[in-house]
């Protein structure tokens, strides 16, 4: 692994080491430990998963208003390699987008990335029907950490070392889907590849309030997934949703709004308890529909967001999963008033959906 760290820094070096380039390459190896957030994973977390994780980034110069209003973040590309020290778990390889922002005068960086993952071990029935966490070889990534950042540790190489939290979930996609959490150390080197650059900081601009007035937003949101029962096949769902939303200021909107689920997968799920467990007096014709309460946030970064929401069942007949659910995921917006998003409905550590959403600003 060590190898493999010395080996980028030094095709970054001969590669991209010109002088007006604002890029930059890190290295980060990382250790720690797996959560086991369900009965079913205690078996599969007996050893401490380790790897690596490479990030080539840009750094912001000031040319466009949200980089100073956000310090002047990184943004770029990510390869993330993590060894679970789990035969039934294997081995995971996720690429995808990262940004990371700057506090306590740029010496303090919070890491937030996402992307997708490939995982050499899915389950199988005959096979490797221990794992229970990857039900698919495909899934989503998600990665966020807090680290101490020195950029200047000799010229133009710099270090770093702190934690990292990172999850794989097929957002039930497929069964079974447990997903892994692991929470590591992680310490690292970046090379800077330009040697003169210079972020240019505007000090004429004139402070503007971002306040705006209540709007009203419709989405929905689609994709497929299995009940927890596997095989027991992939079907669609439809979620819809209806909410206002209150600008605040530059960076934060606030939501309140209602949604219904239509969710296919739930009929066989219902169909299946009431013929597996008759003492919990399920029907089968019981109604899968459900509908929610749900309070959000929206970080505004450019014309990507970030969004986080948490939510009540206010209607739901069929009681097998909790009544509070949450959702996170990114929001790009097309126009001022079409914007897509992408985001992983849960229920605490249990993932249920990825969602795929097409919404209107009213």
């Amino acid at each position: 692994m060590q190898k493999i760290l010395f080996l980028c820094l030094l095709i970054s070096v001969s590669v991209f080491g010109q002088d007006k380039n604002p890029y930059t390459l890190d290295v980060s190896l990382i250790r720690g430990n797996a959560m086991s957030h369900s009965e079913d994973m205690s078996h599969l977390v007996n050893g401490h998963p380790e790897g690596f994780m490479a990030t080539f980034g840009k750094r912001t110069d000031g040319s466009k208003e949200w980089h100073q209003a956000y310090n002047f973040p990184d943004y770029g590309g990510y390869f993330l390699f993590q060894d679970f020290k789990s035969q039934p778990l294997g081995k995971n390889y996720a690429v995808g987008a990262f940004y990371n922002f700057y506090f306590w005068k740029r010496q303090l960086q919070f890491k937030l990335s996402q992307g997708i993952a490939l995982t050499t071990n899915p389950y199988d029935k005959v096979e490797n029907s221990k794992n229970k966490a990857f039900g698919s070889k495909f899934m989503g990534n998600t990665n966020f950490g807090l680290v101490y950042d020195n950029q200047k540790l000799f010229k133009d190489f710099g270090f770093h070392a702190g934690f990292l939290f990172t999850h794989f979930s097929n957002g039930r996609v497929k069964s079974p889907n447990s997903g892994i959490n692991t929470y590591s150390l992680n310490i690292g080197v970046n090379y800077n590849l330009s040697k003169d650059f210079v972020r240019v900081i505007d000090t004429s601009s004139v402070k503007k309030s971002y306040k705006e007035p209540i709007h009203y937003n419709v989405i929905v949101r689609t994709g497929i997934n299995e009940n927890p029962i596997i095989n027991s096949g992939q079907f669609p769902f439809y979620h819809i949703g209806f909410y206002a939303d209150k600008r605040i200021n530059r960076k934060s909107a606030l939501q309140l709004g209602t949604e219904l689920f239509l969710t296919e997968s739930m009929k066989e799920y219902i169909k299946y308890y009431s013929v597996a467990y008759p003492e919990m007096n399920i029907k089968s014709d019981t109604d899968y529909k459900r509908i929610g309460l749900f309070v959000g946030h929206e970080l505004l970064i450019n014309k990507i967001s970030l969004e986080a929401q948490v939510g009540y069942y206010v209607y739901q007949p069929f009681k097998k999963d909790l009544a509070i659910y949450d959702r996170v995921g990114l929001k790009y917006y097309f126009t001022d008033k079409i914007f897509g998003g992408f985001t992983i409905k849960t229920h605490l550590f249990l993932a249920e959906a990825l969602e795929f959403g097409i919404g209107y600003k009213i």
